[in-house]
């Protein structure tokens, strides 16, 4: 679904990507794990587009996609839902979701628009909350609305940058239903997190990125025990 072959970003004198390949596959929930500043943000940066590589090809359904602006990512089905949501504070959340909808393919009707938003807001349990303003939700209700905003574009593959910081234990295992309910929808998942119990409860494979670039690519027990990975985080042992 989505090839990456020798993504590389610089920032002045700092390496914030180096020679990234990777391959997502249709259906899969891939997390992306790694040590502050690892190179992770930027990654996700550079595939919806927030960010041009200096070197590097980004193939999306076997098109490329390396220079294409954000929004014609998401048209052809690339969405992300970001860690800092930006809701729109005085629109309810069905205007919220009606945003992303409307916008989200070129050409959507005022009808089709309304359909979609009826079926994402079911499937992120926000119905109830349908009318309330944006700007008077819970953490947890505001992660929902930026998760089903980007849903609401119809993307084949949901880019999530740590959608689960700042959440309490019972609600991060809310959160990891939903996704779980987002991939049985049909939308394949890559997604940044730093909750290990997370990343074991619902990647198929994790990526383990260090300064800028992936160290280990596997299922969660291989990465694991990589002794690579175990200096990321632990340092090397003296």
């Amino acid at each position: 679904m989505l090839r990456v072959e020798g993504l590389s970003k610089r920032f002045g004198g700092i390496v914030a990507a180096y020679g990234v390949n990777l391959e997502v596959h249709p259906g899969e929930i891939l997390g992306v794990i790694g040590p502050n500043g690892a190179g992770k943000s930027t990654l996700l940066n550079l595939l919806s587009g927030l960010l041009r590589p200096d070197a590097g090809r980004i193939e999306f359904l076997g098109e490329e996609i390396t220079q294409a602006p954000p929004e014609v990512r998401t048209w052809k089905g690339l969405g992300r839902a970001f860690q800092i949501v930006q809701p729109f504070p005085e629109m309810s959340v069905w205007e919220n979701l009606m945003v992303g909808a409307l916008y989200g393919k070129p050409g959507t009707g005022l009808k089709q628009a309304q359909r979609v938003v009826e079926e994402v807001i079911a499937l992120t349990g926000l119905a109830p909350k349908a009318q309330t303003p944006a700007g008077e939700l819970t953490l947890l209700e505001d992660k929902r609305l930026e998760l089903a905003r980007a849903l609401a574009t119809r993307p084949k593959l949901l880019l999530l940058d740590e959608v689960m910081a700042g959440l309490r234990p019972a609600e991060a295992l809310e959160a990891v239903e939903l996704i779980r309910r987002i991939r049985a929808s049909g939308v394949t998942v890559v997604f940044i997190e730093h909750l290990m119990p997370v990343v074991q409860a619902l990647a198929d494979r994790v990526v383990v990125m260090d300064y800028g670039q992936v160290i280990a690519l596997g299922h969660y027990d291989e990465v694991a025990a990589n002794p690579r990975v175990r200096e990321a985080y632990l340092g090397r042992a003296r």
